[in-house]
């Protein structure tokens, strides 16, 4: 692997968190009712939404672009590029991510995790599967 890319050495990172963030998952599918996997699960997400975006940003930024500075560009320009598929969901879980980093309240506690597992997991997977298929092709 070529170390000097920059997305590439974010997306160690974001690989290793993705990881954490399937553990959390399955835990907290084992045991939803569990406060501690709940607050888990969504500092997983908070994680892995963060390291998600500046993997998108350097890794557009690779591409050429230079005008990609935050995430809702970096997510508007990878849904153009079809680099994800839902720009809405993406900008959902900045939001969300947020709300849960500066307000705790149950009722965005439950909701956000509902979101979570049922809508922003299965695009994070695609995402990580898309990079990775971009990182295998370099190799």
């Amino acid at each position: 692997m070529n170390n000097d890319i920059r997305w590439l050495q974010r997306f160690q990172n974001f690989e290793h968190a993705y990881e954490v963030f399937l553990r959390r998952i399955h835990e907290y599918e084992q045991f939803p009712d569990k406060e501690a996997y709940q607050m888990a699960l969504v500092q997983g997400f908070e994680i892995a939404i963060e390291l998600a975006w500046k993997t998108i940003k350097d890794y557009l930024e690779n591409e050429g672009y230079d005008n990609v500075r935050n995430g809702k560009q970096a997510i508007r320009q990878a849904f153009q590029d079809e680099l994800i598929t839902d720009a809405e969901t993406w900008m959902a879980a900045l939001e969300r991510r947020n709300l849960t980093s500066h307000i705790y309240n149950a009722n965005i506690l439950y909701a956000t995790i509902r979101f979570i597992h049922d809508e922003f997991f299965p695009l994070l997977r695609d995402l990580f599967f898309k990079l990775q298929g971009h990182k295998d092709a370099l190799q």
